[in-house]
């Protein structure tokens, strides 16, 4: 079964209502060119506000769903395009998440993942704003695909992806927010630092036989340059789309969702899989 997936990278400003202006304008310039699934990036709705700690920014965060679903529920269903939607979720006083939600093509509610690893770095400070998940990993049943959602740091841990894709997740999406700091004067060290984000993920579209598709934003914001790079991945690992660096793009990807079953056979990790020798995977570390 062939599908098309959409993916939005943009740039964001402080104004929330410009930022969804935006990202509709590009769902509907993605479902214009025959996307059936479009994808935004994390925290599409504002700054990447992580890069301080700051009380004054829990006012950006609401309910899910709530106003935003709502919004992007019309859009899926005026489109019939399946909306994977990154929010920041109130869920109650003093209770928050970096959550993303789901709407169906027919503009329903399937539900939200919450993200799971939570990072504490110089810029990305999530820890001070986000709770850790505690949906565990989802998958969701569209009108197109049985998708699975993870979000950003959490592209950095196979076993997220592994969990992800034995529940029977049939593309893996990422939406994410992630740059190099401006600061840093090395640009060997830039270039690293991308290379290694995107081997990661496309090595697990190997391991797991699946698509991977990573929508990143674009744009400086405070000291961080957005790199972009989203891209889509076979399960080969191969790059079917590789966005640029400084631009914002809306584009379409036909994936063959029967190349899972190709690749599956042919390369059959998850017939070989020794599961009675994992135990250690539970452990922190193994003294």
């Amino acid at each position: 079964m062939k599908i098309n997936i959409g993916l939005v990278q943009m740039s964001c400003s402080a104004n929330v209502e410009e930022n969804m202006t935006k990202a509709i304008k590009g769902i509907r310039e993605a479902a214009e060119k025959g996307a059936n699934i479009v994808c935004l990036q994390e925290l599409f709705t504002s700054l990447y506000f992580c890069d301080v700690e700051d009380h004054e920014n829990f006012k950006l965060a609401e309910a899910i769903p709530g106003p935003s679903t709502e919004t992007l529920s019309a859009v899926a269903k005026e489109l019939g395009v399946v909306i994977i939607a990154s929010l920041f979720e109130k869920r109650a006083a003093g209770l928050y998440h970096n959550t993303t939600a789901v709407l169906d093509a027919d503009g329903a509610y399937l539900g939200k993942y919450r993200k799971m690893h939570i990072p504490d770095d110089p810029g990305y400070y999530e820890k001070f704003y986000f709770t850790p998940g505690d949906l565990g990993y989802k998958v969701f049943e569209t009108k197109f695909a049985r998708i699975g959602v993870l979000i950003c740091w959490d592209q950095w841990y196979p076993e997220a992806s592994r969990i992800t894709a034995l529940m029977g997740a049939e593309v893996l999406f990422y939406p994410t927010a992630i740059g190099w700091d401006t600061n840093e004067t090395d640009p060997n060290m830039n270039r690293e630092q991308y290379n290694a984000w995107q081997t990661i993920q496309r090595s697990h579209a190997v391991a797991n036989g699946v698509h991977v598709v990573s929508v990143n934003r674009v744009g400086r914001e405070a000291d961080q340059q957005f790199w972009g790079g989203s891209f889509v991945a076979n399960p080969f690992g191969s790059l079917l789309y590789l966005g640029s660096h400084d631009q914002e793009e809306v584009h379409v990807q036909e994936i063959d969702l029967n190349k899972t079953e190709y690749y599956r056979s042919t390369w059959p990790y998850l017939r070989d899989r020794r599961i009675d020798s994992y135990d250690g995977i539970l452990k922190r570390y193994i003294d």
